[in-house]
Parts: C-alpha cells; structure tokens; sequence
C-alpha cells in the first residue's frame, strides 16, 4: 500500500473533524470534533513514520503515547464538561463564554 492511500482517510478525519469544531454549539460536539482531529494526525503521523523508519519502534512508541494522551485529555475534558453541567447546566459554548467573568 501507498502512502498517499493512510494520508487521505487522515486528510478526511482532520477536515470532518475541522468542520465539526467550527460549526458545533454544543461543548460535546467540540470535543468531538477536536478528537477527530488528533485522529487524522496521528493517523498521518503513524503512516509517515511507517514509510521513513519501518523497522524503528520509536514510531509506534510515539503514537501509542500520542493516542494515551489524547484518550486522558479527552476524558479530563469531558469531566469538565459535566461538571459544568452538573453546577450550572451550560452545555452550549455561547454559555460557556459568560465564565471568564
């Protein structure tokens, strides 16, 4: 297989998740579309470092690292979100914004 065959579902995850980052109210939505985001990065990442180093393991050391660190932000992230749910019952980002106060 190609490189460019892993670089256009990454270039797919990255632009649904953009679009959904740009366009979503709600705070849940956000995160998902940043989620995708990082998805289509490491995705990209992981296939470039396949094709320049394939026998290297520090690739896929990398990326296992990068999808743990995604996986805890994302749920530090939604702990947040329901917190703020929970004390205050705001779950669109307009709401959100009345906090920096």
């Amino acid at each position: 297989m190609s490189l460019e065959l892993f670089l256009l579902p990454a270039a797919a995850l990255f632009s649904v998740g953009l679009f959904g980052a740009l366009t979503q109210q709600s705070v849940v939505m956000l995160m998902m579309g940043l989620e995708l985001m990082l998805g289509g990065v490491i995705l990209a990442a992981a296939a470039a470092w396949h094709y320049i180093a394939p026998a290297a393991a520090e690739g896929q050391v990398l990326i296992v690292v990068a999808v743990t660190a995604m996986a805890l932000e994302m749920a530090i992230g939604f702990a947040v979100v329901t917190a703020l749910f929970r004390s205050r019952e705001i779950d669109m980002t307009d709401m959100a914004a009345e906090l920096k106060e």
